[in-house]
């Protein structure tokens, strides 16, 4: 009974913690150096790599397809590589839809191959060691919270020149505060908050970064356990 009372009270710390700290800028530092602890724009790459993540369409996917889009106009001699599970036979799969999502935005079908074999981060650098040379500059795209695993895992199984660009989300330049009174309805008695967009939208947005980061931190201690990076 005591060991169980201490679990939840360690939980309840935990959550606490949590919350204390979606109140301050901490979270969006911790997931910013995830981003762009490896980040790094060295050599100009000869392969853009796009490692997927989950079904398309989706956030995490379209938000990669549009970076990818982008430095692939930005180097045109580039081959692009979708590095991403599932039937590339299949017009419908993700890997095709991937595809058509990057041909929609301008970059030619002959420039696009599959890597659609690797279901993870270490065996998608493995499979990639099949169709890049491992001394050849190459340019990962992915999510923020992945890049440094990614760019780790790349290293170890043995490319030496990686780039890194993030996919980080831009925030809106609008101004999304409001007079609550102004918009009618009940008056109940609890403070406004249109005029404030930390209460609104940057707590919120920072416990989802913890989620994210609390993650990540596991899975790269497991990498790191397993020899992956």
């Amino acid at each position: 009974m005591r060991l169980l009372r201490n679990f939840f009270l360690l939980i309840g710390f935990f959550f606490f913690l949590c919350v204390v700290l979606a109140f301050t800028e901490q979270p969006y530092w911790v997931y910013h150096w995830l981003g762009t602890s490896k980040s790094e724009l060295k050599w100009e790459p000869r392969h853009i790599i796009l490692l997927g993540g989950g079904g398309m369409p989706s956030e995490s996917n379209l938000i990669r397809c549009w970076y990818a889009q982008r430095a692939a106009k930005s180097f045109p001699n580039t081959k692009l590589i979708i590095a991403m599970p599932g039937l590339t036979e299949d017009s419908l799969s993700t890997p095709n839809r991937i595809k058509a999502e990057l041909v929609a935005g301008g970059i030619p079908h002959k420039r696009i191959s599959f890597e659609p074999l690797g279901t993870n981060t270490r065996s998608q650098a493995l499979e990639c060691m099949h169709l890049v040379k491992m001394q050849d500059p190459i340019l990962l795209v992915t999510s923020p919270e992945h890049m440094r695993r990614a760019v780790l895992s790349f290293k170890k199984a043995g490319f030496t020149k990686i780039n890194a660009l993030p996919a980080f989300e831009n925030a809106s330049e609008a101004d999304f505060s409001f007079t609550d009174d102004e918009l009618g309805g009940n008056a109940p008695l609890i403070p406004d908050v249109g005029e404030s967009t930390n209460m609104r939208y940057q707590v919120w947005n920072h416990l989802k970064y913890e989620i994210l980061i609390a993650r990540e931190l596991v899975a790269l201690s497991y990498y790191k356990l397993r020899g992956w990076i």
